[in-house]
């Protein structure tokens, strides 16, 4: 429930982590502007058509002491937003900047860039993992359920597809493009469906051999029927198992390239980006402990979540021989 409630959280970061204000009450009127674009500061009876400075704009009036205000977000930092108002960053955690976790290299929070940062590897890790299950499973079940020749040319296809490094060519393809976001998506997917693959072979080459098969073959049932109301099901425990585990392998995996520069373009937010910066600034502590301990919390709590669904699919565990 915890990892749940967090992903649900990042999914509203913009209300919670932004510098962009909630509520602006100006001459009685009320505005929103986090769900709205630029809001020019002469709308506010500011001096600049530049898109205003709520921070700036919430100190004016609480000094004017009107019916005006603004309210903030908890963290009114975005992840993107530089801040050189004080010492020379980075800046250690402080409560009277609202910097809750301090700041990086550059004068941006850490706090910010943390919770987008989780949002960004939870929707790769997850994007990743349903494509390659997808693809995984078809070919897998193919693969298992028909055998012969066709089962012979994919193991062979996988086996030298399984050589290609994947390494070199993430390095080849960011020298020669812009990574981004679906780039990886695609990447991870085009090395990722071979492991699901192999073992929904397995499981549907036994499940194929038992009775329940035979018996819907012998009264003249079509393939789909088989394989979907038979086999797939009968198939899935080992999916539901495998899953919480692939999470936190592609979480682990997305986190390694921005770490070692070959991941997404700065500055988006990167855990892998924040462990560089912690590692090359130990002097600043409060960026490797922010963000390992991130990291390890999520994986700690993906890993209980694989292991909580593996025991509770236990077959020594529920069934009972007579």
């Amino acid at each position: 429930m915890l990892l749940i409630s967090l992903l649900i959280l990042s999914l509203c970061a913009e209300v919670l982590l932004n510098s962009k204000a909630l509520v602006v009450k100006y001459n009685g009127q009320y505005s929103f502007p986090v769900f709205r674009g630029v809001i020019a500061g002469s709308e506010y009876g500011l001096g600049y058509q530049q898109e205003t400075r709520y921070r700036e704009l919430q100190s004016l009036f609480e000094q004017e002491g009107g019916d005006d205000f603004v309210i903030m977000p908890l963290v009114p930092w975005n992840p993107l937003e530089q801040d050189f108002s004080g010492d020379y960053p980075p800046n250690p955690p402080s409560w009277e900047d609202k910097h809750y976790l301090g700041t990086d290299t550059i004068g941006r929070d850490i706090l910010a860039r943390l919770i987008y940062g989780f949002r960004i590897a939870m929707g790769f890790a997850l994007l990743t993992m349903i494509a390659s299950y997808t693809i995984g499973i078809a070919v897998g079940c193919a693969m298992g359920f028909f055998g012969g020749k066709f089962d012979l040319l994919v193991q062979r296809f996988i086996e030298v597809w399984s050589m290609v490094p994947f390494l070199y060519v993430i390095m080849i393809l960011v020298s020669v493009t812009q990574p981004t976001f679906t780039l990886f998506v695609a990447i991870n997917v085009l090395f990722g469906w071979m492991g699901m693959t192999w073992y929904m072979r397995t499981m549907t080459y036994k499940e194929s051999a038992r009775e329940y098969v035979m018996a819907a073959k012998a009264i003249g049932a079509s393939t789909a029927r088989i394989v979907f109301t038979h086999i797939l099901p009968n198939t899935m425990v080992m999916v539901v198992t495998l899953a919480p585990f692939t999470i936190a392998a592609n979480i682990t995996a997305l986190t390694a390239l921005d770490y070692l520069g070959l991941g997404l373009m700065p500055p988006t937010p990167s855990w892998g980006e924040l462990l560089q910066q912690g590692k090359s600034n130990l002097d600043s502590p409060w960026i490797v402990i922010s963000v390992v301990s991130a990291i390890v919390a999520v994986l700690v709590m993906v890993t209980f979540i694989g292991e909580a669904i593996r025991a509770a699919f236990d077959p020594k565990k529920f069934t009972r021989y007579v």
